[in-house]
This record gives structure tokens, sequence and C-alpha cells, in this order.
């Protein structure tokens, strides 16, 4: 049976794009659009900026599309594209922006790959994500919290909670060890639980 386009893997649209299939490259914007589209305003702070940085990704994945392997997953490889091109665009901002989430910190613990909870990594008495969201107060807290980390440990956090990435899929699409990605997330949690009880407190965070 013919496969249609729209039912193609990520993995086969790519193959077919570098047979000349211009039509697949459509389909795999189309397809992670919104996902990386939430991921790059979270991450970077804000709409337009993460507009120019999704442009960019794509047009990355347009220029090295020959050496993707196939065998691997893509959204892994565009998310480490963007990611990047998302470093890039804020070390060209002298001004530090302040994180604006669309969305809480909502929980959905032990998320479908595997990845990791709270609870897995936390030894310290730290607000549950499902405790913090859903008041809006504590949303508008949660966001000033997450946007105040440090770039590194922010991105493993929302790859991780927000797109719910499997560590060895962190791994993979930010290019560090696997034991990397267990010890920024774990910092981040930190980070995030420290920062949290200080603001909670109403002391400045350290």
């Amino acid at each position: 049976m013919h496969k249609t386009l729209e039912s193609r893997t990520d993995e086969e649209l790519v193959e077919l794009y570098r047979r000349g299939a211009a039509d697949a490259l459509e389909i795999l914007i189309r397809r992670h659009h919104d996902d990386l589209m939430r991921f790059l305003t979270r991450l970077v702070g804000e709409r337009a900026g993460a507009e120019d940085v999704f442009q960019e990704a794509f047009l990355q994945v347009h220029t090295s599309v020959e050496s993707f392997d196939t065998s691997r997953r893509f959204k892994p490889w565009l998310f480490m594209i963007a990611a990047n091109k998302a470093r890039d665009l804020l070390r060209r901002n002298t001004r530090r922006r302040t994180l604006d989430l669309s969305a809480p910190v909502a929980g959905r613990a032990g998320a479908e790959n595997g990845g990791p909870t709270f609870v897995d990594l936390l030894s310290i008495d730290a607000p549950s994500v499902t405790e913090v969201s859903g008041r809006q107060e504590r949303d508008r807290q949660v966001q000033e919290v997450v946007g105040d980390l440090p770039f590194m440990l922010r991105e493993v956090l929302l790859l991780a909670y927000f797109q719910h990435l499997s560590y060895s899929q962190i791994a993979e699409a930010l290019e560090i060890p696997l034991g990397t990605v267990k010890s920024r997330l774990h910092a981040a949690v930190g980070a995030f639980a420290k920062r949290w009880h200080a603001l909670s407190k109403g002391e400045q965070p350290s």
C-alpha cells in the first residue's frame, strides 16, 4: 500500500527531501511548529525572537540535511539546532531577557518517554510541578524563577519537563554526555527549588 507523505515518519520525510521532494520539508515544518515554537518562546523569552530562531533552525535543516543520519531520530536533531540558534540569539542580545512562559509548569510526571520527575531528582523539600500550577500568582513566580536560571540549566529543564524528552534524547539534542544531562538536570531542579523557597519567603534569590 502506497504511503502518503503525511503518514511518513520524520526520518522518512528527511530522506525524501534529500531526493527532491520539497513537500516533505513543508510537512516537517508544520508537524513540529507548535512544539518547537513553545520551546523557543520559553527559552528565549519572547515570541518574535522565537519566530526568528524557528526560521533559522529550519534553514539550517535545509542546508545540513545531507549530514543527518536517518537511523537516528529527527526531533532531537532539530531541537539541537534550535537550541544552538537560541544561544546565538541570546549572545547577541546585550540586555538580559525575562523568560515569558506561555504555560504554567504543568506536571506530566513520568512522561511518556520515561523522562525524570522532580521526585526522582530532588533530595530537598521543593514544590512539585503540579503544586505550583493552576494558581495565577504562583504561575508568575514559577515563570520568574525558571527565567532566572542559567541558560544551560533552563534548556535542559525545558526539554525534560515541557518537551518530555528522555535523558538519552536530551543528550542527543544538546550533544552532551548522558551523565552531564543528569547532573545539569539535577542542578536545574536544585536551583529552581532554592530560588523558589527564597521567593516564597520574600527573600532575594541568590
